[in-house]
């Protein structure tokens, strides 16, 4: 029997903690892995499972995400699918901004009232994983659950930025606690399989990714009126009220692009031998905007684990463990290591680059670039010098800032000729 459910993916907030790259875009619209953008993930996550009805929920920096959307993801008219943008709107229940999760489903539940729908798939637009979401529907029934939420085990240090809940042998839930203080763990862990528990993974976390029935859902809002957020209030007062939640586990690779490491940890990790997060899957593809750009260009360029997307112009030395995004130029005796390079939005034109009156679009000749996230249309002149390495303190300037060790250049940053930072 066909499930019959529609996907509400949260665009998130103002996404402070990956500053800079969130300055002038929201979350699900910072790019990924050289082409794509974060959205694109839970987008491809419901496509490839046959979920075709999808709203995502916005409400900061959203003009990026919008066109990204409307641009890339169209339907005949015999699928019935669709992805639409809910912005945060002035009603005449609310004139408020989405103030928490559960509140800014709340707020978008009336713009679903004329679809046929039992079972609501609530998703984050910033993580990256590949899951089959029709599996866990089909869990989510065959338990007869009112609410499932997709579970993953993790390491102690993890645990405190996640909501960790205890299951018994029919994977019910029966308590719930979000983000637990270091102190409290103790008494969280969970029995877990063998391989997770020689990893030192015994807690369970929550994934963000829900599938509710849809009257279990609008009783809990009714219930419920003053809560905001899923985590902290709609899921603990849920099993306190005696609903049925299950736990689905999830045993493939899954990460939240919550901060600038892990955003970098991520993007390097897919420039392994064998990454964690497959890209070259037919049956699990992940879909985005289809450019009409040429080929890449490379020119006696020694490459090491690299990642290179379409329409690159490269005459670099060496490109070591690093992502380089869409259009990219990089000039003569260049070196790039464990970097992402995103790329830029136009190709420059022959006549400007010759003229020379400014320092060129992409990367310039004899430089060297390692430990840094170069955003896009970045102008970088030549001999400059950029290290990030771990003894560098967090800070910021008009054209960079350092996090973590990682340097980010700003969206559209110039760096003068013979620059050093990090150095």
């Amino acid at each position: 029997m066909k499930i019959k459910m529609i996907c509400l993916i949260l665009g998130g907030g103002a996404g402070s903690r990956l500053y800079p790259l969130t300055k002038d875009r929201s979350k699900p619209a910072v790019p990924i892995a050289g082409k794509y953008r974060l959205i694109d993930i839970p987008i491809s996550n419901c496509l490839n499972s046959g979920v075709k009805r999808m709203f995502v929920i916005t409400q900061y920096n959203s003009a990026s995400l919008n066109k990204h959307i409307k641009n890339t993801y169209h339907f005949d008219n015999f699928t019935h699918g669709f992805v639409e943008i809910l912005a945060a709107e002035q009603t005449p229940s609310s004139n408020e901004w989405f103030q928490g999760t559960a509140d800014a489903v709340k707020q978008s539940m009336i713009h679903t009232v004329n679809l046929d729908f039992d079972h609501i798939l609530i998703l984050s637009g910033d993580q990256l994983y590949q899951m089959d979401l029709e599996k866990m529907a089909q869990e989510h029934v065959n338990n007869n659950a009112d609410i499932t939420i997709a579970t993953i085990p993790v390491v102690a240090k993890d645990a405190t930025s996640f909501g960790i809940m205890k299951v018994d042998k029919e994977n019910i839930i029966n308590s719930f606690i979000e983000k637990p203080p270091l102190e409290e763990l103790t008494n969280w862990k969970s029995d877990v399989d063998d391989t997770f528990k020689h990893q030192g993974k015994d807690y369970l976390a929550s994934m963000g990714i829900y599938i509710f029935r849809k009257n279990i859902l609008k009783k809990l809002f009714t219930d419920y009126p003053q809560a905001i957020d899923f985590g902290k209030e709609i899921i603990p007062s849920a099993i306190n009220s005696g609903y049925r939640v299950c736990s689905y586990a999830y045993k493939g690779y899954w990460t939240d692009i919550g901060n600038i490491s892990s955003f970098f940890e991520a993007n390097i990790e897919l420039t392994n031998d064998i990454p964690k997060f497959n890209l070259f899957d037919d049956s699990r593809v992940i879909y985005t905007h289809p450019r009409m750009l040429s080929p890449s260009k490379i020119f006696d360029t020694k490459f090491s684990k690299a990642m290179v997307a379409e329409g690159c112009i490269i005459l670099a030395k060496e490109i070591n463990k690093s992502v380089i995004g869409i259009r990219s130029r990089i000039g003569n005796d260049t070196t790039i290591s464990n970097s992402i390079i995103m790329g830029n939005d136009f190709f420059e034109t022959l006549d400007k680059i010759i003229e020379g009156d400014e320092i060129s679009l992409g990367i310039g000749k004899n430089c060297y670039i390692e430990n840094a996230i170069v955003d896009k249309n970045c102008r970088i002149g030549n001999e400059v010098s950029i290290r990030g390495h771990a003894d560098l303190e967090d800070s910021e300037t008009e054209e960079y800032v350092i996090k973590d060790g990682i340097i980010v250049l700003k969206k559209k940053a110039v760096i003068a000729h013979g620059t050093k930072i990090g150095i």
